[in-house]
């Protein structure tokens, strides 16, 4: 991981290299995937029968894994498809991975899925990629960077201060926010995968969402740093950031809205409890 002076005393990472890696290995499960949708995939359940998976999912996984793995020996790994190991605690950086975001959709035949890749550091996504393959959308970002969608830049919706705002988020969600913003909110429909719908915030297609407890590290981290560099923010009900790699992958309510407009989101969200009792 080579680094760069970026002034007297200080020292940034350079991720660039690891950005160009997992760009190409979720291009290869995103082909894998592809190759998969529409075609019957074999399912199974898991999680108490809540969750399924499919055979695409774990095909999509093995590329990830082999490509990144071999290429990144002391790197942790966390992924929705694999057991996971305490061992990734003990590392500065890791891959978090989702093969396929968005597998009720996937299976469904629905377009709107994508493989999620991240690079996190000390807690943090450093480098992320969403490869939407049905859709034909790739989006990217690095540390210190700017957000891309297929090679452009992109930025968050500039709502006016009194203007309407698209929020992507179940019904349940959008009557917690307070009565006096409520009028304002036009609810988008459900969007399956939730590393899609932060990225369609970061691109300015709509100007927010309310996320559910129990999202995983692999539903966020990607598209967390996108959003980010894109000029939005994903954070819980009290405005803190996210921390990846902990041991417990799973989050709170989340909220994520362009910078500009996200605390005044979060000062209307006021019928949801702000934290969940981890053990």
């Amino acid at each position: 991981m080579p680094a760069v002076a970026v002034a007297a005393g200080e020292v940034a990472a350079d991720w660039s290299a690891d950005l160009a890696l997992i760009i190409e290995a979720a291009r290869e499960a995103g082909k894998v995937a592809l190759a998969h949708f529409g075609q019957s995939p074999k399912v199974w359940w898991k999680n108490e029968g809540m969750s399924p998976v499919s055979a695409a999912d774990y095909a999509a996984n093995r590329v990830l894994e082999q490509m990144l793995r071999q290429a990144r020996p002391a790197y942790g790994w966390l992924s929705e498809e694999t057991d996971d190991d305490a061992d990734r605690l003990t590392r500065d950086t890791l891959f978090v991975v989702d093969p396929i975001d968005g597998t009720r959709a996937f299976i469904a035949g629905k377009t709107t899925w994508c493989v999620s890749v991240a690079v996190v550091h000390k807690g943090t996504p450093v480098a992320g990629v969403l490869v939407a393959p049905a859709l034909d959308e790739e989006f990217t970002a690095i540390a210190g960077g700017v957000a891309r969608r297929n090679g452009m830049e992109i930025a968050v919706s500039k709502p006016e201060p009194d203007g309407r705002l698209k929020i992507a988020s179940a019904q349940d969600m959008v009557a917690a926010i307070d009565k006096s913003l409520r009028p304002r909110v036009d609810r988008v429909e459900h969007i399956p995968s939730l590393a899609y719908r932060l990225a369609l915030v970061a691109d300015g297609r709509i100007d927010g969402t309310l996320v559910k407890q129990n999202a995983h590290d692999w539903d966020l981290a990607a598209a967390d740093l996108i959003l980010s560099r894109a000029g939005g923010a994903l954070t819980d009900l009290d405005g803190h950031a996210l921390v990846y790699n902990r041991p417990s992958v799973i989050h709170p309510v989340l909220c994520a809205a362009p910078a500009g407009i996200l605390p005044m989101l979060l000062k209307n969200i006021t019928q949801i409890p702000r934290c969940l009792p981890f053990g």
